[in-house]
């Protein structure tokens, strides 16, 4: 009686590890697509809620999705799967009408139908300012070893939401405008530091926001490091890293 042996399969080789990084590939871009997407903060419009160097995590579930949800945005359908609507107050990322490549993130202010207007800085929706309470002085590093004290308020929107804004300047130029009328299917959005946000209020370049246009909303802050520093610096992370801010809800 005789007995053969077929040769073992070689594992590991060059075959396995492709499929490995495939599998891993697919499972991180569904991840990116239907759950959460990684963005960073390249500027002040959000201060003190957002700083420069925070980086965080979008739900992508959490008004559903639209074509702004896949990667590079293909025009394969029209409004929203599963669609659910924003808050009032929700911190969120949007493409930008105009430039539909460009990211944006501000938070949700008005409302479909919503009549919203500054009035010497005070927000209003609807005729009724929202309540606005001093919150004293915020401090402002803004890396380069200069320090500005800056005003604060806290702000709550008719839902009870609450937030810091700041006021680098009275009188800015967006803090007495026309009444704004959002439209039907559309957002106003605003940035927490008032006098440094290009928002809905400024319709040449942001106005209102379609609601396929939102991509997801702001959940967590995984990673921070101090504005003017860059992540990739490993070796500086004791040093740069805002150890306060990792893992911090977004409000």
């Amino acid at each position: 009686m005789t007995s053969t042996t077929e040769p073992k399969k070689q594992e590991g080789g060059l075959g396995e590890t492709v499929k490995v990084i495939l599998q891993a590939f697919l499972i991180a871009l569904l991840i990116r697509t239907f759950l959460f997407q990684p963005f960073n903060i390249p500027s002040g419009s959000m201060k003190e809620t957002l700083l420069v160097g925070d980086y965080l995590f979008v739900s992508k579930f959490s008004y559903g999705y639209s074509r702004f949800s896949l990667p590079l945005s293909p025009p394969l359908f029209d409004g929203r799967i599963l669609g659910s609507t924003p808050n009032r107050g929700d911190v969120v990322v949007f493409k930008l009408p105009r430039d539909e490549s460009t990211d944006y993130i501000k938070r949700v202010i008005g409302l479909p139908g919503d009549e919203i207007q500054m009035i010497g800085g005070l927000l209003h929706i609807n005729g009724v300012p929202v309540k606005r309470e001093d919150a004293g002085y915020w401090m402002d590093d803004e890396g380069n070893g200069r320090v500005e004290r800056v005003k604060r308020w806290t702000e709550t929107l008719p839902n009870g939401v609450s937030y810091y804004t700041l006021d680098l300047v009275e009188n800015g130029f967006y803090d007495n405008t026309d009444v704004y009328k959002v439209p039907p299917g559309h957002y106003f959005m605003m940035g927490d530091n008032r006098d440094n946000s290009t928002d809905s209020r400024v319709l040449s370049q942001v106005g209102y926001v379609p609601y396929e246009n939102l991509i997801g909303r702001a959940q967590i802050i995984f990673f921070s490091v101090k504005e003017g520093d860059a992540a990739w610096q490993f070796w500086k992370w004791p040093w740069t890293v805002r150890w306060n801010r990792l893992f911090s809800f977004v409000r």
